[in-house]
């Protein structure tokens, strides 16, 4: 497909649909997390809910490519860029409204601020994700968290909006919540909005509870550098055998390695850092190799948490991608040309 002209038909339409704050000619580089990626063609951030149902129902209608993003921060755009329009839900639909014991939050608005709102009014469940990047949108879809722990065991509904324009609430048994997953996963709408179910608490204790994960993850992972958090997911069976990805993986000698752009955290192993004009390529082959030689090692598989999104907007977990290419392999001998080790 041709890059949509920033001057042609369908930017104005777009512009037209008065469904948000329009631009054409996106820097995905500037724009991600990861710091990687080429030029989008459009993007639109919309206001409300009305307005992504409108947006939707005309990018289905008329087969133009899009891709959903919030902060970006599990995702990794291809180096050629996205085909399509970005869509971006962030601070313009972003608002929390607190009633008793549960909280409304529009997904545009980001996790920290979720969880210290909790805090703020003596609510207790979510401290774990204070110290997550990104919105609630992606939170949800995702069913992120930390400490093993994720946002869909107090999720009590989710507003959503299909890829043909309609609203519906699907409850927290439909979402089908499971580690790092939920139904809503793979398909072309968009999260909209989450009511949470908390607990009442004491706002000193879980505040203070909170500033000690900040504090932990401070020390723990490279928050200053341009990656996507957690490379991999947590499996437990593996966990309970070898352990956590971070340590399998450092066992495996990967800790600081480098290839091309893209560099192993000497930090946290399990963190893959766009340490110099990285490209996607390099950010698959090294999750191909460690994939393949920590199974060699320990028999476990390890999945991305990062999704590798297409430049037709398609998005899914960067291992699959690897398992296509044939990336997925043991280490060799003949791949040290390519790598070094700066630990």
């Amino acid at each position: 497909m041709s890059p949509i002209k920033a001057d042609g038909p369908l930017v104005r339409r777009l512009a037209e649909l008065s469904v948000g704050n329009v631009t054409s000619g996106v820097d995905l580089g500037r724009l991600t997390r990861w710091r990687i990626g080429g030029m989008a063609d459009a993007m639109v951030e919309p206001d409300s809910v009305e307005h992504v149902a409108a947006l939707l129902a005309f990018l289905s209608n008329e087969g133009v490519p899009y891709c959903v993003v919030g902060e970006t921060s599990n995702l990794l755009f291809d180096s050629s860029g996205l085909r399509g329009v970005l869509v971006r839900v962030g601070d313009r639909l972003s608002g929390i409204e607190v009633s008793g014991s549960r909280m409304s939050v529009a997904s545009g608005t980001r996790v920290p601020h979720v969880a210290r709102t909790s805090a703020a009014h003596g609510l207790a469940g979510i401290e774990h994700i204070v110290g997550i990047p990104g919105t609630m949108g992606g939170l949800v879809l995702m069913n992120g968290g930390s400490q093993r722990k994720g946002i869909g065991s107090h999720v009590a509904s989710v507003q959503y909006v299909s890829e043909t324009g309609e609203v519906l609430s699907y409850t927290r048994e439909q979402c089908d919540f499971s580690y790092r997953h939920s139904s809503l996963q793979g398909r072309r709408g968009v999260v909209v909005g989450v009511e949470l179910e908390l607990e009442h608490g004491d706002s000193v204790s879980i505040n203070q509870e909170m500033d000690e994960i900040v504090e932990s993850r401070a020390q723990r992972f490279p928050q200053d550098e341009p990656n996507c958090g957690s490379t991999f997911l947590s499996n437990p069976a593996m966990y309970a055998t070898v352990g956590p990805p971070g340590k399998v993986i450092e066992e495996a000698g990967f800790k600081g390695m480098v290839l091309g752009g893209a560099q192993v955290s000497p930090i946290h192993a399990n963190f893959i850092n766009n340490a110099s004009s990285a490209t996607s390529d390099d950010v698959l082959s090294l999750i191909g190799l460690i994939r393949g030689t920590v199974h060699a090692r320990t028999g476990f598989l390890l999945d991305a948490e990062a999704r590798y999104v297409a430049p037709d907007g398609s998005m899914r977990p960067a291992h699959e991608v690897c398992d296509d290419r044939g990336l997925t392999r043991e280490i060799r001998e003949s791949d040290r040309n390519r790598l070094s080790d700066v630990v």
